[in-house]
C-alpha cells in the first residue's frame, strides 16, 4: 500500500493542463451537460430545480448570516480541529463564500451552506458521520481518474492512522465537487482552476500519509490497535433512495449516476473494515401507495445496493431485506398529494449497518 502512495505522489507532481479543449480534458460523462443550444435539455435531470430542493434550501433566507453563523459555531467546537470532518465543514464554508463572492446564484451556495451545516450539527451532538461525497443537484462529476485517486488515498489505512494526512484529503473532495459544479454550469474553464489545488492537496495527504508511516520506530504489537480510519466512524450509512434510484425503480439499470458514484465511495470505505464485521442492508419506503408495492420495491433497492456492493469489491457478509414504510423518520399530514410526497422523502431510503459479525 506504501508502493501504491509513492506511485500517486509521483504521478500527481507530474500532472500538468494545457489551455485548449477544456471540456474534453475534464472526463464529463453526464450526457446532459455535453449538449448546448437547441435540443440541450431543461429538466430536472439535467439539473432543473425542483420543489424537493426548494424545500431543502428555503430555509437559508441569508446565506452572509448563515456563513457567519456556522463558522463561528466550527470554531467554537471542543477538541480536534484538524480532523477531517473539521476541515471539511471549513472547506464547504470557504467554497460557499468564494462562490458568493463570484456571484454564483446557481444554489452552490445554499448547498455548500447545507453540507457545512450537516457536518457541524453532528460534530456538535456527536452523531455519527459518513465520509461519502454527497450527489448535489448543481454539481456533475469531472476528472474521474482524481476522484479514483481520492479514493485511493481515502481507504488507504496509513491516511486513517495519520492526522495530518486528513486535513487536506477533505478539502481536495469539496474543492473537486466545486470544480463539478463550474463544469454543471458549462464554465469548463473555471473548472479546471480549481485542479491545481485539488492535485496538490491529494499530494500533501500522500506525501503526510508516507511521512507518518516512515516517522513510526515502534513495532506495530507495541502501538495498540490502530485507530479506525475517519471514514467508518459511523456504525450506519443512510442513503437516500430518491438520489440513488430513478422514481420507482429498483434494478441496477435504475441506479442514477449520482447513486452510483455515493455506492462507490461507500464501497471504498467499506473495503477497509476488519473482516469481523458484517452489513445489513435494509430498504425503505414512504406509505404512499399499495403496501406489498412498497415492500416489495424496497427489497429490491435492498438487494440491488447488495449486489453493488460485492461486485465492487466488497466482501464482508452481507443481508438485504425490505421493510416497507416500516421505521419512518418524519411523519407528515399534508393534504396536497405533491408535497406530502416531497415531505416523506427521508423515508425512502437505504440504510447500511455495520454490526460484529455473529460467531
Amino acid at each position: 500500500m506504501k508502493h501504491q502512495l509513492t506511485v500517486l505522489v509521483y504521478a500527481l507532481a507530474l500532472t500538468a493542463c494545457a489551455d485548449h479543449a477544456a471540456r474534453e480534458r475534464l472526463g464529463i460523462e453526464d450526457a446532459t451537460l455535453l449538449q448546448t443550444g437547441f435540443g440541450a435539455t431543461q429538466d430536472e435531470a439535467a439539473g432543473a430545480v425542483n420543489a424537493q430542493w426548494v424545500s431543502a434550501y428555503a430555509p437559508i433566507a441569508s446565506s452572509s448570516t448563515a456563513l457567519v453563523s456556522l463558522q463561528t459555531r466550527l470554531d467554537r467546537l471542543p477538541g480536534d480541529k484538524n480532523g477531517y470532518f473539521h476541515a471539511k465543514a471549513q472547506c464547504w464554508i470557504n467554497a460557499a463564500q468564494q462562490a458568493r463572492q463570484a456571484g454564483d446564484h446557481w444554489g452552490f451556495v445554499e448547498e455548500a451552506i447545507g453540507q457545512a451545516a450537516t457536518i457541524t450539527l453532528s460534530l456538535e451532538n456527536g452523531t455519527p458521520l459518513s465520509a461519502a461525497n454527497p450527489a448535489l443537484r448543481t454539481v456533475s462529476t469531472v476528472r474521474p481518474d482524481l476522484w479514483t485517486i481520492v479514493n485511493t488515498i481515502k481507504s488507504d489505512p496509513a491516511v486513517a492512522r495519520c492526522p495530518q494526512a486528513q486535513p487536506p484529503l477533505a478539502c481536495a473532495e469539496v474543492e473537486l465537487t466545486q470544480a463539478g459544479h463550474e463544469a454543471w454550469r458549462r464554465s469548463f474553464t473555471n473548472a479546471e482552476k480549481h485542479l491545481p489545488e485539488v492535485q496538490d492537496n491529494l499530494r500533501q495527504a500522500a506525501e503526510r500519509a508516507l511521512q507518518c508511516e516512515q516517522s513510526v520506530q515502534t513495532p506495530a504489537s507495541a502501538q495498540g490497535p490502530a485507530p479506525a480510519p475517519a471514514a467508518r466512524s459511523q456504525q450506519k450509512i443512510t442513503l437516500k433512495a430518491d438520489s440513488l434510484f430513478r422514481f420507482n425503480g429498483g434494478d441496477e439499470a435504475a441506479i442514477l449516476a449520482a447513486g452510483k458514484r455515493q455506492l462507490d465511495e461507500v464501497a471504498t470505505d467499506l473495503k477497509t473494515v476488519p473482516a469481523q464485521h458484517e452489513l445489513k442492508i435494509t430498504g425503505y419506503a414512504d406509505r404512499l401507495g399499495d403496501k406489498s408495492y412498497n415492500l416489495g420495491l424496497s427489497q429490491q433497492r435492498a438487494r440491488t445496493v447488495e449486489r453493488y456492493l460485492r461486485t465492487h469489491g466488497v466482501s464482508l457478509p452481507m443481508t438485504a431485506q425490505g421493510r416497507g414504510s416500516a421505521n419512518p423518520l418524519v411523519d407528515c399530514r399534508w393534504a396536497k398529494r405533491a408535497v406530502l410526497r416531497r415531505c416523506l422523502a427521508p423515508n425512502r431510503r437505504v440504510e447500511i449497518e455495520l454490526v460484529a459479525a455473529r460467531s
